[in-house]
């Protein structure tokens, strides 16, 4: 999807459960208080979810975000990296599955937690 190059992501790993992003912290991803905007993370959550998902589900499945739950825990005023590790999913369910992301900044602070949900189904 083109609105995810809005973050300028710069990929670092990809395989089944598990994909990895950095987002580099520059004026075009600010908010008014001059750090990453809250949304950029969101931004990245999804396409690092959305990736792992995607790589994960047996051939025949399809998904689709249906829920996103975010807690912003500290101001991001570095670049971030941007994981989620799913290995510990059964991505062989029909259903709901909760895909967990973890945003740090580069001192390892943890800065964002996000669970998006995804409904996973078998393709039309």
């Amino acid at each position: 999807a083109p609105y995810f190059g809005t973050i300028d992501p710069k990929f670092k790993d990809l395989r089944p459960g598990y994909c990895a992003i950095e987002i580099p912290n520059t004026p075009a991803v600010h908010n008014h208080l001059g750090t990453l905007h809250a949304i950029a993370m969101c931004n990245g959550a999804e396409l690092v979810a959305g990736l792992a998902t995607d790589v994960s589900i047996p051939v025949g499945r399809r998904w689709i975000p249906i829920e996103m739950n975010v807690r912003y825990l500290a101001k991001a005023t570095t670049d971030v990296s941007v994981v989620c590790d799913g290995q510990g999913i059964d991505w062989t369910v029909v259903g709901d599955v909760v895909v967990p992301v973890i945003v740090r900044d580069t001192a390892g602070k943890e800065v964002c937690r996000v669970a998006i949900t995804m409904h996973i189904s078998p393709e039309r």
